[in-house]
């Protein structure tokens, strides 16, 4: 994409449907479940902006994400609002931070890598969405473990804040996520050729 163009009316077009399929699948979230663990789509469109759009696109799509956490999940669960209400501004600024940081490397490894195999770039990017979402989610938690071990209430006894953040908070949520990037990968190499020679054969 011709980055001196990004708010060019194709490159909004192309944002703008990614940002409704963020929003669509942090939605749904909400309701797909394998066994107690959750899962979301919601990374894909987010890595396929940045692939796309750059670095600027992944992280709008990143931040799209995180505000969509704050008032779907944040401010709807009963849990989230005991560590809202202890650290307000640290929930919020992490939440956004590991949106956009979410957003933006993995477009700046596809851009690195497919200098050599556009290919490995789409698996490396694809990949590192969930490993970079979930590391900032953990280290957060981690920084108000004291909030999280009060919001558990008696389930918390005997655990450590470690073991709950992880264990409870993350489990196999993480895995499936990363697994369900791994196996779309090549889908997003697929679309992303498709939509730059078109793109291509029309410039």
């Amino acid at each position: 994409m011709n980055e001196n163009k990004f708010f060019s009316t194709r490159n909004i077009t192309y944002l703008a449907v990614l940002l409704a399929l963020v929003i669509l699948f942090q939605v749904l979230a909400r309701f797909m479940h394998v066994g107690n663990a959750s899962f979301c789509l919601v990374l894909i469109p987010i890595v396929l902006g940045g692939m796309l759009l750059g670095p600027i696109a992944g992280g709008l799509l990143g931040l799209a994400f995180a505000l969509v956490v704050i008032f779907a999940d944040i401010l709807g669960d009963p849990m989230s609002m005991i560590i809202l209400k202890d650290h307000p501004f640290l929930l919020i600024f992490s939440t956004l931070l590991r949106g956009a940081i979410a957003g933006v490397v993995p477009a700046l490894l596809f851009r690195l890598v497919s200098k050599k195999n556009k290919r490995v770039a789409t698996f490396v990017a694809a990949a590192s969405a969930p490993v970079i979402n979930t590391g900032i989610f953990i280290l957060s938690m981690l920084i108000m473990s004291g909030s999280v071990v009060k919001a558990m209430g008696e389930d918390a006894a005997g655990h450590s804040a470690i073991y709950i953040i992880v264990i409870w908070f993350v489990g196999i949520n993480f895995f499936i996520e990363l697994g369900l990037n791994l196996v779309l990968s090549p889908m997003l190499y697929t679309v992303h050729n498709v939509i730059v020679k078109r793109i291509e054969a029309t410039a």
